[in-house]
């Protein structure tokens, strides 16, 4: 053997035997993970619906979840606003081409641009709130609404003088119904005679103008306490009990310190805590599609602290609201969904 040949030898035994770095097999899902001293850092995106961020409300709380997970686990975001409904399969698209690991979108109006999108790209992990997943890909994030609205409208039943409330929607769907379906059973159920006026329905998720006329509408027919749940509406709704000198009720986030004192609590949604635990699954490698769901008893909804209202309320009226939380956790009170589970429950009390 030549000398340069056995130079070559040695040094290729030479370079196995001080290689101490794990070899670079293929994981669970087929892929190789990064050679050892380099961390891959995961991409996160983040579609928002048209309310957009700053609406103090449900994409405010989508985002809080993901700036939750880029301070613990150093995630890279890309965020991308959307101006209209027709803005959502583009900006999906836009994502998913970039090569993100999982793609948040924030909103159930997302479900035909999701159901388009998804199947495209099944390399690509999909997380969809307040969305029924069709595809393997896609987690649905669920939430146990009219739970956490039973609550509020059990407040506002022990809360009320003047005997009448109301409620502000955003846009009539199916999902916003659980909400109002589980606000008039829980007041009904704190005082059977209470009168709740007709729902208003902004048809719109971000317009504080068309939230204050509604809720100055029930504030006008007698209304005492409002729960809205109409997005970037509330700001307007939450004008409106102040001027009236009455009480709202927050919806999704804390909205309480935006009316201290006239908003007597909110009904927590935590949107921000499913799309952290979302983007903790990726992290671990434990991510699944199919729905989750997050109810009152795994702490997804519920009330706020009423860091500005409990000494106004009181203790025992807090004590009841407690007791009602253990019976729908412990399923002997099973709130109403939409307006025939609603009109059932009407009918067994």
């Amino acid at each position: 053997m030549k000398l340069w040949h056995i130079g070559l030898a040695a040094l290729a035994i030479a370079s196995v035997g001080c290689n101490n770095s794990t070899p670079n097999t293929p994981s669970a899902n087929g892929t190789a993970p990064p050679p050892t001293g380099e961390t891959k850092k995961l991409k996160i995106g983040m579609v928002f619906d048209s309310g957009g961020r700053g609406d103090k409300s449900f994409n405010d709380s989508a985002y809080a979840g993901l700036e939750r997970a880029v301070k613990e686990f150093g995630v890279e975001e890309k965020l991308v606003d959307s101006a209209k409904e027709s803005d959502y399969e583009t900006n999906l698209e836009t994502l998913a081409e970039q090569g993100v690991d999982l793609v948040v979108a924030v909103g159930i109006s997302m479900g035909s641009a999701i159901d388009k999108v998804a199947p495209k790209y099944p390399n690509i992990k999909f997380a969809w709130v307040d969305g029924t997943v069709k595809s393997e890909n896609v987690r649905g994030l669920l939430f146990k609404e009219e739970e956490g609205s039973f609550l509020a409208g059990y407040l506002a039943g022990l809360m009320t003088t003047t005997g009448k409330i109301g409620f502000v929607g955003g846009q009539q769907i199916p999902l916003i119904k659980k909400f109002e379906a589980g606000y008039i059973a829980g007041a009904l159920t704190a005082k059977p005679d209470i009168t709740v006026l007709p729902p208003k329905y902004t048809g719109s998720w971000n317009d504080a103008d068309l939230g204050k006329q509604s809720a100055k509408t029930l504030y006008s027919q007698g209304a005492d306490i409002i729960f809205h749940a109409s997005g970037g509406c509330g700001r307007g709704v939450f004008e409106a009990a102040k001027e009236a000198k009455m009480y709202a009720i927050g919806v999704d986030s804390d909205q309480d310190y935006m009316a201290e004192g006239r908003i007597l609590s909110s009904m927590i949604k935590r949107v921000d805590e499913s799309v952290y635990s979302t983007i903790k699954d990726v992290v671990d490698g434990k991510f699944s599609g199919g729905a989750k769901i997050y109810d009152l008893k795994a702490n997804g909804v519920g009330l706020s602290d009423m860091k500005f209202t409990k000494d106004v309320i009181g203790a025992e009226k807090l004590a009841k609201i407690s007791d009602i939380k253990a019976a729908i956790i412990a399923g002997t009170i099973k709130p109403p969904t939409n307006d025939q589970e609603l009109a059932a429950y009407k009918a067994a009390k």
